[in-house]
This record gives C-alpha cells, structure tokens and sequence, in this order.
C-alpha cells in the first residue's frame, strides 16, 4: 500500500476513487513520563518519551487508515492530513488522526 499526503503519485495515474479512509489512536500520557518531559524541557534537552509516544499513536493511525483502504480494494492512500489533538482534563490523552482518499492506480 503506498501511502502519501501528495495529490498523485509521480508516474502512476489515479485509475478509481474509492473515498475517503481514516485512521485513529488515542494514547494516555503516563504522570511519571510527564514528569521526565517537564524535567527535560526546563533544563533544555528533548522530551524523548513523549517523542516515542506521539510516533507509536502516527504508526498506529498510519496502519489503521491502510487497513480501511486495503479493505476497500485500495492500491494507495493519496492526501493523507495528520492530526494530534490533546484530550482529557489538562490535556492527559493525545489524540492522532489520519484520513486520506483511498485510490485504484493503474
């Protein structure tokens, strides 16, 4: 499955829309992570924990869109728009969403 967030892919004509196709994952933040982040973030350095957390929640939304689009007969995902969104009281769940139009090429 070849997944992009351009319009097409070079080369390769766009034969069926099949629609839109969408994938999520939510993830709640650990109160100790959170402490290792702010600790990190006030003395500069990067907050790795919650860099591993928010590319699990891309990869899990990532797999969830191309499974809907295999399940429609896809051969692509083109137009793919991420977001991530906070939930929860004081932002304690992170929220990734993928959606994208699944497509037949030739």
């Amino acid at each position: 499955m070849q997944l992009t967030t351009t319009q097409g892919i070079e080369g390769r004509r766009i034969a069926r829309y099949l629609g839109i196709v969408h994938g999520e994952a939510i993830v709640g933040a650990n109160i100790f992570r959170d402490l290792f982040a702010a600790v990190r973030d006030v003395v500069g350095g990067r907050a790795g924990a919650y860099e591993n957390v928010l590319g699990d929640a891309r990869r899990t939304a990532l797999d969830e869109l191309s499974a809907a689009a295999a399940k429609l007969g896809a051969s692509a995902v083109v137009a793919i728009d991420l977001d991530y969104e906070t939930l929860g009281s004081g932002g304690s769940m992170l929220m990734v969403t993928a959606s994208g139009t699944a497509v037949v090429l030739e």
